[in-house]
């Protein structure tokens, strides 16, 4: 049993993850910046339902502070409907960048794709400036876009090795992020 969280305020500066996994009667909990250093506490528990218990328990906790379910990446196991709102945000985005209108619709459409795509956006996040072209957004655009191509199904047999779901790093997510700092 395992979670993902994050919590993203870009006009804050908030971008931070926190998780969660029970194996056994341990509880580790990591937490940190979106793609910086995390710190981790491992708590043991008398048995497999304490920690089970506590798990719950600080989940509702984070959740109610404002932290949203996510995966710390993106890939072809993620649902469907998650990478086309991630692209439909990205449109939303892209057209305020096209324009430079950073008002409050480019705001709220930035915090909930990041809450969908976790990303490192360094130490000191300034939301007018993460996308500084429609390019940058074009290129998480085709990075989202290369998960939902299907390729033909061919029939399994013995011979034919099972194909693995495609993975999009948050590195290659950011990339458009740091290219031009």
């Amino acid at each position: 049993m395992e979670t993902y969280l994050v919590f993203v305020d870009a006009v804050n500066n908030s971008n931070k993850f926190w998780s969660a996994k029970v194996e056994g009667s341990s509880l580790t909990v990591e937490w940190g910046r979106v793609g910086y250093n995390s710190q981790k506490k491992v708590h043991s528990l008398l048995s497999h339902q304490q920690a089970v218990l506590k798990f719950h328990n600080l989940v509702a906790e984070k959740k109610s502070k404002g932290y949203r379910e996510s995966q710390p990446q993106m890939d072809g196991d993620r649902s469907i409907s998650d990478i086309r709102r991630a692209i439909q945000l990205l449109n939303a985005i892209r057209l305020a960048v096209a324009n430079r209108n950073f008002g409050d619709n480019y705001i709220l459409a930035l915090n909930e794709y990041l809450k969908i795509v976790p990303t490192p956006l360094g130490m000191q996040i300034d939301p007018y400036r993460v996308y500084r072209t429609v390019v940058d957004v074009d290129y998480q655009q085709e990075l989202l876009k290369s998960l939902l191509v299907n390729e033909p199904v061919a029939v399994q047999t013995k011979e034919s090795p099972k194909s693995e779901p495609k993975t999009v790093s948050l590195k290659a997510i950011s990339k458009s992020f740091w290219r031009h700092l």
